[in-house]
């Protein structure tokens, strides 16, 4: 069933916690639980969705992962199978596959390790 957004399209500074989050064909995931940000350099790195059909309750989005933000809802890049597939937040970050074709530039760390790893801090309360 695909839902119908109305509502108007915001940002990441005014999205609201509880927002509804669907998939690209309209399945419910769940609700912003946060958003992941660094405002001070105005960095929009994803957010935290209270998915309580999982065990751990909290899956993240990437930035990348998103398609668009609306009051009413937040709609992501993935269809529902694809939803299914994102990662929990954790202490600990399991650690990505890297291709052939992926370009580490030297001084950077691993971004969705980082992003996983700030993600688990707020679920948890250690920010």
């Amino acid at each position: 069933m695909v839902q119908s957004m109305s509502g108007e399209p915001v940002s990441y500074l005014t999205l609201r916690q509880g927002t509804s989050v669907v998939s690209s064909d309209g399945e419910q995931v769940g609700e912003v639980a946060h958003v992941l940000a660094a405002e001070e350099q105005d960095i929009f790195d994803g957010i935290v969705i209270d998915a309580s059909w999982l065990p751990g309750g909290h899956v993240f989005a990437d930035a990348a992962q998103i398609a668009e933000m609306r009051s009413d809802a937040v709609t992501l890049a993935l269809d529902g199978e694809g939803s299914r597939g994102l990662p929990q937040p954790s202490e600990n970050p399991a650690a990505m596959e890297a291709g052939p074709d992926d370009v580490v530039d030297e001084g950077v760390g691993d971004d969705l390790r980082d992003k996983l790893r700030r993600a688990w801090d707020l679920v948890s309360g250690n920010y």
